[in-house]
């Protein structure tokens, strides 16, 4: 039997690997406490489940849904964009349904690629951007993320060859693993640089809620309010945490989203219609448990960042997101892998080794912050007298 040769890119899963070394480490009686995925443990928030609870009961949403059936929800998602960030969005035309945005980051590149063609991806970055565009035959070009530079991609170091045949460039800030944020100014760089080079901006943005300063995040459409030649993803895992639902939306550049749509169009119908009634009351409805996730998470920062300082692991305290993105002693830095496998097979306590985000994210692990301040400093207990 023979299979296609793009199966070749995708034989390796940062996620899949820890999930045989937590299974062994499981066979071995470890109890596991499991920092390597980032799903929260949070509830879903009670008003969401009634609306879906309720829709069950209504035999209308048991068939097939078709795209003109989420406009509610695309209305929805545009009414919340806007009042959060200020810029107009046409639910018709600019505002698409996905199942999950993982979805969309994935099928998006099967739009824009031609077999060759280079996507920018950042190095680190979330794996799920680098099999969409190998699914589309394109090549990835890894813009390497470093602490020196606040871990944003340098663009003048693109090589010129490399934008000649560049389509898209895929940013996600607050960003996964190293936790960084990105200013506006940095955006209207990112945005007047593909306008330059006919590049479409894809910024994904999971952790659009999920800060603990100030100042928000900014959106990428702030930085490109015409919607020139950017598109933006959003989910509603971690801010309502609904991971299991899949629900996620892009909103953006009109011909992107209907060339998203397109593709989409021959992959899936949409989910369940009572899970999207769900997504816009969460949308629509109260916003208290979303403020009341985050301090949850800043909360176990707090704990688990103090915890780490005390046995002399300095890592910097995280501005965003629900991980820690911790440098690793220096007998390990280049081996994170085998670091993290030896760790839960040791301890029981399992992370992400930075090499599985890119090869820049060698030297670093990543921790998620899905447990209770307690078990997160059982964890750095059960790692400290493994480790020093």
């Amino acid at each position: 039997m023979k299979f296609a040769d793009r199966l070749q890119s995708l034989q390796s899963n940062v996620f899949a690997d820890m999930d045989q070394a937590k299974a062994r480490a499981r066979a071995a009686g470890r109890e596991i406490i499991d920092l390597s995925l980032g799903s929260s443990d949070l509830p879903t928030p009670g008003h969401i489940l009634e609306a879906i609870a309720h829709s069950l009961q209504d035999p209308t949403t048991h068939g097939y849904l078709l795209f003109h059936g989420t406009r509610a929800f695309r209305e929805a998602a545009a009414q919340w964009y806007t009042q959060k960030f200020g810029i107009a969005v046409d639910p018709e035309t600019e505002v698409l349904q996905l199942i999950g945005s993982q979805e969309g980051t994935a099928h998006l590149p099967l739009a824009i690629l031609n077999p060759g063609d280079f996507a920018l991806l950042q190095d680190p970055g979330y794996p799920s951007h680098a099999g969409g565009v190998y699914l589309a035959g394109g090549q990835v070009y890894p813009m390497p993320l470093h602490d020196v530079n606040g871990f944003l991609p340098v663009f003048e170091d693109i090589p010129a060859v490399v934008l000649q045949q560049a389509r898209m460039m895929v940013l996600s800030y607050p960003h996964n693993p190293t936790t960084a944020s990105a200013s506006l100014d940095f955006f209207k760089q990112a945005v007047a640089f593909c306008q330059k080079h006919d590049l479409v901006l894809v910024h994904d943005f999971p952790y659009v809620d999920l800060f603990f300063g100030d100042t928000a995040p900014p959106s990428v459409l702030q930085a490109d309010p015409q919607k020139s030649v950017s598109i933006e993803f959003f989910t509603m895992s971690k801010s309502y945490n609904m991971g299991g639902f899949r629900v996620g939306y892009a909103i953006g550049n009109a011909a992107l989203i209907k060339a998203l749509r397109q593709v989409k169009a021959v992959v899936d119908f949409n989910q369940y219609r009572g899970i999207l009634n769900g997504a816009i009351a969460a949308l629509t409805g109260p916003q208290n448990t979303v403020h009341a996730a985050v301090e949850t998470f800043r909360q176990r920062r707090d704990a688990f960042v103090s915890a780490l300082h005390t046995i002399g692991w300095n890592v910097p305290t995280p501005d965003a997101t629900m991980y820690v993105w911790a440098k690793l002693p220096d007998r390990w830095s280049q081996d994170s892998i085998g670091f993290c496998t030896q760790l839960v097979e040791a301890t029981g306590v399992a992370a992400s080794p930075g090499a599985g985000f890119g090869k820049s994210g060698e030297g670093y692990v990543r921790f998620a912050l899905v447990h209770t301040p307690e078990m997160l400093e059982t964890a750095v207990n059960r790692m400290a007298g493994w480790l020093f």
